[in-house]
């Protein structure tokens, strides 16, 4: 009777072993086909014979042993374009190109915190492998606007200027526009100290090696390392390395938003970003347009932008500070003006100020932050407004004024600016080492304006805000 029911059941057990080698093979992924390296002109290798779509990583055998990874950038027919993430020396004619898997990714998790990483998320500070277990895509999910948190909350910078005039939002996105020697980097290095933020996530992209020692022992310090994220791709990386240092900067920042933190996202510099896509864009044959940039580095920089900002409804938030460097201090630089457009605001340091020797060097006039009027009281906008209106009006007047040719009386609006300067300077100027809080910051306004003006010296009536007229 027995042996009767075990008959019966093999079919049965047959069927289910049938049907777990049927997985295996199914979830068995497909060899790679590789192909062969024909062509190598700069920075672009072209090779036929592979498999493999935009964006995949392949390996390249040289003739030493060693191996190169290279990324699918482009393709031509049967041709496929590439481009080298390291160096590319023992490359050589018919050099195989292998496809590699989970390409695309990179892993992250909480043991990111206190490490220094390159482009390829691998560590650079010698304390040993990474051993995070989540992966995430490295050009990011698109989140539906709709979806997004709005910005209602106010971030506290530790910037007396900024927190007072130029107030900023948790999850806004704003641009740092300045030329080279303006004192970008210590103003990132003073955010970085004093924002109140649960992980801060810096981008060193492009920039000098010297900087990234720099930041990491001089500007962050033991303290606030340890709740940082730093990825440095110098200058001396190829431009595709520097484009994914970007990628991974943000897409760590995305990984702690989802967490639901609260991430600060620092990146030095937006323009070095834009400048990598157009070495990448030009070399695979791509026709300049503005100003020698391809149309690629307009489309490139919005999909990083966008990445940032408030996540969805009951998750975390990035708040982003891009520097974008000006040529010739001219705001008319087309990557200037193309991330002006698609920022939430923009703080722009003057070399004109910063020669005075007054720091932070920030240019009031030429600045704003695009969610400051949803974001604080009424009477601190108006504070603000009569602030800009009174820097303007002794900017206006200051050629007349340092030459001793403005007679007092002449005008009661130059009479109250020339009475307020002193006070506006010190609102503006503040040292490396201090901290200045929101509500010291908006007090400092306040009291600026509490105390009238000498007898005959005239007053400045408050500008109206667009919903005021």
């Amino acid at each position: 009777m027995s042996t009767d029911t075990e008959t019966a059941a093999r079919p049965a057990a047959w069927a289910q072993r049938l049907a777990r080698l049927q997985q295996r093979v199914q979830g068995t992924p497909e060899l790679p086909v590789e192909g062969m390296l024909t062509r190598m002109v700069g920075l672009t290798l072209e090779a036929v014979g592979c498999q493999a779509s935009i964006g995949d990583h392949c390996q390249l055998a040289g003739r030493d042993g060693s191996r190169i990874d290279a990324e699918v950038v482009g393709f031509s027919g049967g041709r496929l374009f590439l481009m080298p993430t390291g160096d590319s020396h023992g490359l050589a004619p018919n050099a195989a190109v292998i496809p590699r898997s989970a390409a695309g990714t990179i892993a992250v998790g909480p043991q990111l915190l206190g490490r220094i990483i390159d482009g390829a998320a691998q560590p650079l500070d010698e304390l040993g492998p990474l051993e995070c277990d989540d992966r995430v895509r490295l050009t990011g999910v698109p989140i539906n606007p709709l979806a997004r948190a709005p910005i209602t909350q106010t971030l506290d910078v530790g910037i007396r200027s900024i927190n007072a005039l130029l107030t900023i939002g948790r999850g806004q996105r704003v641009g740092l526009f300045a030329g080279s020697g303006v004192g970008k980097s210590v103003l990132l290095g003073m955010m970085a100290r004093y924002t109140k933020a649960d992980v801060i996530v810096v981008g060193l992209i492009g920039e000098r090696g010297r900087e990234v020692q720099e930041f990491v022992e001089r500007i962050l310090g033991p303290k606030d390392r340890s709740r940082a994220v730093v990825v440095a791709v110098p200058a001396d990386n190829p431009p595709l390395m520097r484009l994914h240092g970007a990628w991974v900067a943000t897409a760590v920042a995305e990984y702690f938003r989802d967490q639901g933190l609260n991430v600060l996202l620092l990146m030095d510099s937006l323009t070095r970003v834009a400048q990598a896509q157009r070495e990448i864009g030009l070399a695979i044959g791509e026709a300049p347009a503005t100003k020698g940039y391809p149309p690629s580095v307009f489309a490139r920089l919005p999909q990083l932008v966008e990445r940032a900002g408030n996540g969805r409804r009951g998750s975390g938030s990035i708040t982003a500070f891009y520097t974008v460097l000006t040529e010739g201090d001219s705001l008319d630089d087309p990557i200037a003006d193309a991330a002006r457009a698609i920022l939430d605001g923009h703080v722009v340091l003057s070399r004109r100020i910063a020669e005075t020797g007054l720091y932070p060097a920030i240019d009031v006039s030429a600045s704003i932050s695009r969610v400051m009027h949803e974001i604080t009281p009424a009477a601190q906008q108006a504070l603000a407004r009569q602030f800009r209106q009174a820097l303007a009006t002794y900017e206006d007047s200051r050629e007349l004024i340092n030459l001793g040719a403005y007679q007092r009386g002449t005008d009661p609006r130059v009479d109250a600016a020339i009475a307020l300067w002193p006070h506006l300077q010190q609102l503006l100027q503040q040292d490396l080492h201090e901290r200045v809080d929101l509500a010291a910051s908006a007090r400092a306004l306040a009291g600026l304006f509490a105390e009238a003006p000498p007898a005959g010296a005239g007053t400045l009536p408050a500008m109206q805000g667009p919903g005021e007229r």
